[in-house]
């Protein structure tokens, strides 16, 4: 336990699940925290720190704008005031809009969740279409209208059945001029996700900083088209709107930065090998200590690295016992649970090469207890 968490009795947490906000999100490597000392010592220009960055950040994900927030949910909030006033400076600082304005965000009934009320607190209305058995072009068409600000598209697999296809809500919303926002936060790998949705034709997309991308847990991206990103800018930086408490630091601001330099410029074959390195010990040496573990792909929110899945073959309830040991043992594991919650799911994404050992450690100390059930 390192001295600081030690001094205040937090305990530190293997992170054998995923980059969870509840944990920290992800560890920040030495570039990144270099970056923020550095921000740090100095007095800057916001705006303009927002606006070069934003340009650095385009160049380095191949989009033509970008811009810099306060994590993912921040992005939602900023993406919706966005489109609702366009870059009207006046309308911006008009909140609450007047009646008429266009409020309405379209969503798939299948993609409603709890991320949506970042959408719901710039006084936007949902207007939902179809629903988990399938949603149609016509309903699609029928709620798009003079007051729609937006369709917000979440491309996580959870979201996507019953959805239309991302390709076939860009095609149509673009014969009404109407803007494409996708949240893909947690999209990553692969790398190319970072241009894919824009060249696709989406108008805005949204990304975390704090997961894949190892940067500041509290910081978040939105790139796309320069019309729509110059109109949330309005909502960045020390500017009086609905967004202020959101403001992203200056140190945030140049962790994010050098966190997307770093990834953009790693070797991602040498590191799909590694996952995949770790992946085959968990399996092997939890296979040879009387488990039944087993590599899937891909990863929990369809990104492309494996897992380890533990199956248990017993009821929901052991699943999420043997899930509180690990976690309130030492060291403190966390592990994610399969959507049945019949076994254990092993992430390698965050895990260090020592942790491997401790997993395994912890494990063959409990196969004894489960056995016996």
């Amino acid at each position: 336990m390192s001295s600081f968490y030690g001094k205040l009795g937090v305990t530190t947490v293997i992170n054998a699940a995923d980059s969870y906000t509840m944990i920290g999100g992800s560890l920040m490597p030495v570039e990144v925290t270099d970056a923020m000392a550095e921000a740090g010592r100095h007095f800057v220009s916001l705006e303009q720190l927002h606006l070069k960055a934003g340009e650095q950040i385009a160049r380095l994900t191949r989009n033509e704008a970008a811009v810099i927030t306060s994590g993912a949910a921040a992005a939602l909030s900023v993406a919706t005031a966005a489109c609702m006033t366009g870059a009207d400076t006046e309308k911006a600082r008009e909140w609450p809009l007047h009646n008429g304005a266009k409020n309405e965000v379209v969503m798939h009934r299948c993609q409603r969740n709890g991320f949506d009320i970042a959408i719901r607190q710039t006084g936007a209305t949902l207007v939902e279409i179809g629903d988990t058995a399938g949603t149609t072009a016509a309903q699609l068409e029928a709620a798009l209208g003079d007051r729609t600000a937006c369709i917000i598209y979440f491309d996580t697999p959870q979201y996507t059945q019953g959805a239309l296809a991302l390709e076939e809500v860009i095609r149509i919303s673009g014969r009404k001029g109407i803007p494409v926002v996708v949240d893909a936060a947690a999209q990553l790998p692969p790398v190319s996700n970072l241009w894919r949705y824009t060249e696709m034709g989406a108008d805005l997309v949204i990304f975390s900083g704090g997961k894949t991308l190892r940067g500041p847990q509290s910081s978040g991206f939105i790139v796309g088209k320069e019309h729509y990103v110059a109109a949330c800018r309005l909502y960045t930086g020390a500017r009086n709107s609905i967004a202020r408490p959101m403001k992203v630091g200056k140190e945030e601001i140049a962790g994010l930065v050098a966190a997307i330099e770093r990834y953009v410029n790693l070797d991602h074959e040498a590191m799909n090998e590694h996952y995949e390195r770790l992946v085959d010990r968990l399996r092997t040496g939890l296979n040879e200590a009387g488990w039944n573990a087993e590599r899937a792909y891909p990863g929990p929110t369809g990104q492309d690295y494996p897992l380890v899945h533990v199956k248990l073959n017993r009821p929901a309830a052991v699943a999420e016992q043997l899930s509180r040991q690990l976690l309130e043992g030492t060291p403190s594991i966390l592990v994610a649970l399969s959507p049945d919650k019949r076994s254990l799911v092993l992430n390698p994404l965050h895990l260090q090469e020592d942790e491997v050992e401790q997993i395994l450690s912890r494990m063959r100390a409990l196969y004894g207890w489960i056995s016996q059930l």
